[in-house]
Order: structure tokens, then sequence, then C-alpha cells
């Protein structure tokens, strides 16, 4: 849905509780397209070692013979 900035002044509730609902509200002046009203998406917090067993690396994976073989695939 596109409004006006006018009508956003007056139906402000009812575009916000659009948007959380999930439609997509454009704030429009003189008929341009100026801002999208979104819902907030709080943060989460970082859990440290959630991958943890996740990720396999090859022993060698910086060893110096790895390190030239991808050297002289991108050609430095």
């Amino acid at each position: 849905m596109q409004t006006n900035m006018h009508e956003a002044k007056s139906k402000l509730s009812q575009l916000v509780e659009a948007a959380v609902l999930g439609e997509e509200v454009i704030i429009a002046k003189s008929g341009k397209p100026l801002v999208r009203l979104v819902p907030f998406q709080p943060n989460t917090k970082r859990e440290f070692g959630l991958l943890k067993g996740k990720v396999k690396m090859s022993s060698d994976f910086d060893s110096k013979e790895v390190n030239d073989e991808i050297s002289e695939m991108f050609g430095m």
C-alpha cells in the first residue's frame, strides 16, 4: 500500500498495524515514494559456539603448500 504524507500523519497507527501484519507500507510525498514502513526486529544476542562440531577443516588448511597453491590459483 502506498499513502501520501498527509494521510500517513492522520492514520499512523493503522499504517503501523498493517506493516506489523506483513503488508508493505510506502509513504510518498507528491506521489514519489520516500520511505518504507517495516516492523522493528530487535538484534538477537549472538551465541558463541553455535557451529561447534559442524565445521570441518583439514589438518593442513594453513600449510605452506596449500597457501602456495591458492596463491598460484589467483595469480599472486
